[in-house]
């Protein structure tokens, strides 16, 4: 039985995969640089893909409603540069689009955030 204090071993007492892995190496994504505030949208359902990585798989199923890149990142538990390469690897495989338009939920998001900071700045 493994040690479950390992290093190596996340708490389902699988391996841990490096970020790079995940990217094979790369850090840039395939195509046009994907900003922070992209929306994404899955143009595939994730049960239409026969095979692939998992990570893939759930950046597909988070995204089936229009998604910022960074909310991708923080909900599917992934670093930002992956998860930047890994969806230019969907988008170039024709299963996402990527608009550099905010949706009106992501300026109304924006929005929160400035009145947070200014009533951070109050204090």
């Amino acid at each position: 039985m493994a040690d479950r204090r390992d290093p190596w071993l996340d708490e389902g007492v699988t391996p841990v995969v490096r970020p790079y892995a995940l990217t094979r190496g790369r850090t840039e994504p395939e195509g046009e640089h994907l900003h922070l505030t992209s929306v994404v949208q899955a143009l595939v359902e994730p049960a239409e893909v026969s095979s692939g990585e998992p990570e893939c798989l759930l950046l597909l199923t988070l995204c089936r409603s229009p998604a910022v890149v960074v909310d991708l990142a923080s909900d599917a538990g992934l670093p930002l540069g992956v998860t930047r390469v890994l969806l230019g690897d969907l988008r170039h495989r024709g299963m996402i689009s990527v608009s550099r338009e905010p949706s009106p939920n992501a300026v109304a998001d924006l929005q929160v955030i400035q009145e947070v900071l200014d009533g951070l700045r109050s204090l």
